[in-house]
């Protein structure tokens, strides 16, 4: 599905995405429901996937395969949960590939 998007996360968070058409995975919890939907959407080849934070380290470990590559590009966002720093830490590490420097760093 190349230059596609979709988005991980419980239903709360993927249902105003699939409202704008995207396709959505919407998960549980469930560390195995997660990896499933994450490794699907990498088999399926989409450009920009969008990932609730409150899963996102558990996906994290799919996307690692494809972390380095220019696409698919992968957004963290945080969503009701409070913010587990996941989102910012993910943001700085992009940001810190395409600059080469850490400009969100705490002095």
């Amino acid at each position: 599905m190349e230059n596609k998007a979709a988005v991980l996360g419980d239903v709360d968070f993927v249902l105003p995405f699939s409202a704008l058409g995207l396709d959505t995975y919407a998960v549980d919890s469930s560390a195995e429901k997660i990896t499933e939907a994450a490794a699907e959407i990498i088999e399926n080849n989409y450009s920009f996937i969008v990932v609730a934070e409150n899963i996102a380290a558990i996906a994290d470990k799919v996307f690692a395969a494809v972390e380095n590559k220019a696409v698919p590009c992968i957004v963290v966002v945080p969503f009701t949960t409070e913010p587990s720093g996941f989102a910012t830490r993910a943001l700085s590490d992009v940001l810190k590939m395409a600059t080469g420097i850490d400009i969100m760093q705490d002095d």
